[in-house]
């Protein structure tokens, strides 16, 4: 069997409907074999990720950025999991190997733009591929939303699936 992985911080409504829409949709009664183990970003740690094989985040944008929680969980975990630094201590282009299919929602009031840059950036210097588009929501969290969160969930089980 394999393991998804859902690491969020989701403090408010929005971020909280967009993470359930998401579970809801690893959880599809049509995606077999795949379990899911959903930790706050505060709490998930490099063992959780490398005992899956995909990842699925969510965040809100924070003052033009991720949450603190998500940022902290990338610092907690990153070079155990295999993140890439440069010689100068700048994250570095990660290595072919070994890339888990990964996943990202964010909800702003009104940009995602700096949350989003920011994740793709730690991102890329790891062993991981982007699965999916990123899934950005404005504003109050509609059904269209959820059903876009739905699906992003779903898909990345999918990818996971026997």
């Amino acid at each position: 069997m394999t393991r998804l992985l859902v690491v969020h911080h989701s403090p408010t409504r929005g971020t909280a409907a967009l993470a359930e829409a998401a579970l809801a949709g690893t959880r599809d009664e049509a995606i077999e074999g795949v379990e899911v183990l959903e930790r706050s970003a505060l709490e998930a740690t490099a063992d959780d990720v490398l005992g899956s094989d995909g990842v699925l985040l969510g965040t809100p944008a924070n003052f033009g950025y991720m949450s603190g929680a998500l940022k902290h969980f990338f610092d907690t975990v990153f070079l155990e999991v295999g993140g890439a630094l440069s010689d100068d201590g700048s994250a570095a282009g990660a290595p072919a190997a070994g890339r888990r299919p990964w996943g990202l929602w964010v909800h702003g009031r009104y940009d995602t733009v700096g949350a989003v840059r920011a994740v793709e950036g730690i991102v890329a210097a790891l062993p991981w591929t982007r699965a999916a588009p990123v899934l950005e929501v404005l504003g109050d969290v509609g059904e269209p939303d959820r059903s876009a969160a739905y699906e992003l969930g779903a898909t990345l089980a999918a990818l996971l699936s026997d």
